[in-house]
């Protein structure tokens, strides 16, 4: 006899781990210190989760544009942004090129973040700002293995 499938892996990761909440909360606050636009954040981590193949992650980060008023155009073509740069600002290009350097392997085998690619960062944010993307970045890294592992599902309590 098989037992049935869960909708996570895992119930409620916190209840074991109670610490991960102020973990949690101490991230968005650090990111959310408006040095950049909270649709930055939301688009690299909607663009992050594109690459990671996350439906968790894709339609979570969806949600929170959406929410934020962002118009459906302009979220679906965060998939394929390079081919629409007139939906997104320079600065968010250049934050979207960051993340998927960060979570695409070089395909040369070369430096996934090169100094050129910085260079071209900080065009368009200040140290402040370039040290925020990189939590935004660091952020979704961190509860990347979380998501994979546990499998949470939208709009399903893990209790």
């Amino acid at each position: 006899m098989t037992t049935p499938a869960l909708p996570f892996r895992l119930p409620d990761i916190g209840a074991f781990i109670p610490e991960l909440t102020e973990i949690s909360t101490a991230l968005f606050k650090a990111t959310g210190n408006h040095a950049i636009p909270r649709t930055t954040i939301s688009l690299v981590h909607l663009r992050a989760g594109q690459l990671i193949h996350s439906t968790y992650q894709t339609i979570r980060h969806t949600d929170a544009l959406r929410k934020a008023g962002e118009s459906e155009e302009r979220i679906t073509a965060v998939a394929t942004w390079r081919d629409a740069p007139s939906f997104f600002t320079a600065a968010e290009r250049a934050a979207l090129t960051l993340v998927e350097a960060v979570f695409t392997p070089a395909q040369d085998g070369g430096e996934r973040v090169p100094d050129d690619l910085i260079a071209e960062v900080r065009e368009h944010y200040d140290d402040r700002a370039l040290a925020t993307l990189t939590l935004v970045i660091a952020q979704f890294g961190f509860f990347l293995p979380i998501a994979l592992i546990t499998k949470p599902l939208v709009g399903v309590s893990p209790s």
